[in-house]
């Protein structure tokens, strides 16, 4: 059924993959902040390492995954962005993010791609902890990079405070508990067309496409 017919229903949102990255890219934030805090570099090498393959999976995903994940579903033009401003929720039948949603998505994937690279070319003050492709630009702009890589950062934190707003206002005022979708897949109460899902072999050329640059940006 492409539509719920009774609010009711379960009507499937997201899939695996989807899930599991979204929950991998907190941790892996996380982890990035914490290693940083503490000084632990070479921990801190890997969770970005981490985060770089999940983002270029995701990227992938955005391109051949499931209906909901793909960026051409949820990614309108400002015409219909303020379509949907207009006229309200209802002018959005397709299951995962809103147009206003998807933005959003959009930008705190470039935020976090932007920190990942970034910090391949960070070298700290005295120049023995660097990232692995610093030595392809000069000391100078490899500290530059550093003072922007944290900047960045706190932009990334400021979008993850605004996500988590967002939650709250949803669960707190709309008493629609979007939370629970990226556990379970499925949501309650909305009249959306379910998720069109693709062939469980389409997640392999992305795994071995993010293997593949980690290893290389790695060696």
């Amino acid at each position: 059924m492409n539509e719920a017919s009774n609010s009711a229903q379960a009507i499937r949102i997201w899939d695996w993959p989807v899930r599991l990255t979204h929950w991998l890219f907190v941790a892996c934030i996380v982890a990035s902040w914490w290693t940083a805090e503490q000084n632990v570099m070479d921990w801190h090498r890997y969770s970005g390492y981490a985060l770089l393959g999940l983002l270029i999976f995701r990227v992938y995903w955005g391109f051949f995954g499931s209906s909901s994940a793909r960026f051409s579903q949820f990614l309108r033009g400002p015409s219909g962005l303020m379509a949907y401003l207009r006229e309200s929720r209802d002018a959005h039948r397709e299951a995962g993010h809103n147009p206003l949603g998807g933005w959003s998505v959009a930008v705190m994937l470039t935020l976090m791609l932007a920190q990942v690279v970034i910090g391949l070319f960070v070298s700290d003050v005295d120049g023995i902890e660097s990232g692995p492709l610093s030595h392809l630009v000069s000391f100078d702009t490899s500290r530059t990079l550093a003072d922007i890589h944290e900047v960045v950062f706190n932009a990334i934190l400021t979008f993850i405070g605004l996500h988590i707003a967002a939650i709250l206002f949803y669960v707190l005022v709309k008493r629609d508990n979007v939370l629970v979708a990226m556990f379970t897949g499925h949501r309650r109460n909305v009249r959306l067309h379910a998720m069109r899902p693709v062939p469980a072999w389409r997640i392999v050329p992305g795994i071995v496409l993010a293997s593949g640059v980690v290893w290389w940006v790695a060696t």
